[in-house]
């Protein structure tokens, strides 16, 4: 039986026109709840780095607009629905430089936050999957290549909470100093358990430690958390993949979301004053 996503969307360029045209009108719309609620990220004026809020905002103000398609653009998309293609959320790798959220209909790209890395893009860009340069992040190697060029950080081998380095095997440094744990969003998460700490397990040996100043200041932080294994536990974090796999840890999601809890009690970031 032929999978709902792979039925065939044959869209004219006039019709692309179209639906570009209506989603540039959704996100004129969203742009107006999120400007005031996300003026700046760090430093950056929006949309700069809002692509996960925007695609979000313009994806559930589409499901609204496809109840009763008022556009020729949002007619063609619920079209598409009604014959079977599916409308969902990815997250990945887009042409090697950036993270991106964007959305996919079937075989078709639909990038409602374009201009989040340079402003001067259009807001939106549709076009063929196939076509996009998009990839699912399929291992923490791409994962850190990407962040390194598109956040501007150093990567290193997560020493500060060795137990959690299964879940999260990094941590960065950017170039303003801030240092954090990760990477805890739901897409790296799955890629971890689907391959049982493999690939944490792989990339580990390949990270540098982190210096000895920002070890130390990220255990003066820690020494203010309440105490949990994931964050506090000592010893070798390539041991520590080998154990949860041997455990099963990845089965269910009862240890990831524990992992994540104990995510959730550090720090956003610190600053790393280096010496």
């Amino acid at each position: 039986m032929k999978e709902k996503n792979h039925v065939t969307i044959a869209w004219t360029t006039a019709q692309i026109d179209a639906v570009v045209k209506d989603l540039a009108n959704l996100r004129l719309t969203v742009d107006l709840d999120l400007v005031p609620r996300y003026p700046y990220f760090g430093r950056k004026i929006y949309p700069l780095g809002r692509c996960k809020e925007i695609r979000d905002a313009v994806f559930a103000e589409l499901q609204t607009q496809l109840q009763q398609p008022k556009g020729e653009g949002i007619a063609l998309i619920r079209d598409a629905l009604d014959k079977g293609a599916v409308l969902k959320k990815i997250w990945g790798d887009l042409r090697g430089v950036y993270f991106q959220n964007a959305m996919t209909l079937g075989e078709w790209y639909l990038d409602v936050s374009n201009d989040t890395v340079n402003p001067n893009k259009p807001r939106v860009e549709v076009l063929p999957l196939a076509e996009s340069g998009f990839s699912h992040i399929s291992s923490f190697e791409q994962f850190v290549k990407v962040a390194q060029m598109y956040w501007g950080v150093d990567v290193y081998r997560n020493d500060v909470c060795p137990a959690l380095a299964p879940f999260m095997p990094m941590v960065y440094v950017r170039d303003d100093g801030v240092s954090w744990v990760g990477e805890a969003n739901d897409d790296m998460l799955a890629m971890t358990m689907a391959n049982e700490f493999l690939a944490a397990e792989r990339i580990l040996p390949t990270l540098p430690p982190p210096p000895k100043t920002l070890l130390q200041q990220w255990q003066t932080v820690l020494s203010g958390v309440p105490h949990n294994e994931f964050l506090h536990g000592q010893g070798d974090a390539i041991e520590y993949c080998q154990h949860y796999r041997a455990q099963q840890y990845h089965v269910g999601s009862r240890v990831r979301d524990s992992a994540v809890m104990a995510y959730l009690a550090l720090p956003r970031g610190i600053d790393y004053a280096q010496q």
